[in-house]
């Protein structure tokens, strides 16, 4: 079985940084892409940033400039730098991961659980 956790939300003033983590566990054959997507109160889940098992990234233009996503193949994991962060970045933010596991060996979207970001003073 396929799990994805992220870590390293909270609160957090606004201008300030904070750093996202996911890792992805279980029977993982192959990761194609990993990303982070976020959801506001009342809003729909929104993309954030992805990053393709052979590079590349692609950004929304809300974060551009401000966001960095990178990622570990060897550990599995993507993390989201965020700085100069903004009220208006508060959300819930989940990770995604596309992936083949050893067990389906078919390509699958996972999510993580989701952790809350929240930026006030």
């Amino acid at each position: 079985q396929v799990q994805v956790v992220e870590s390293g939300g909270g609160l957090v003033q606004p201008g300030g940084s904070l750093r996202l983590s996911c890792a992805a566990s279980g029977s993982i054959f192959s990761i194609a892409a990993m990303g982070w997507y976020r959801q506001a109160p009342g809003k729909e889940r929104e993309l954030v940033a992805t990053i393709p098992s052979g590079g590349g990234t692609k950004y929304a233009d809300s974060v551009k400039g401000r966001f960095t996503i990178s990622r570990d193949n060897a550990k599995n994991s993507v993390y989201l730098q965020m700085n100069s962060l903004k009220p208006e970045d508060t959300a819930v933010y989940y990770c995604n991961a596309l992936i083949i596991s050893k067990r389906e060996w078919q390509l699958k979207e996972y999510w993580g659980q989701g952790t809350q970001v929240t930026v006030s003073n």
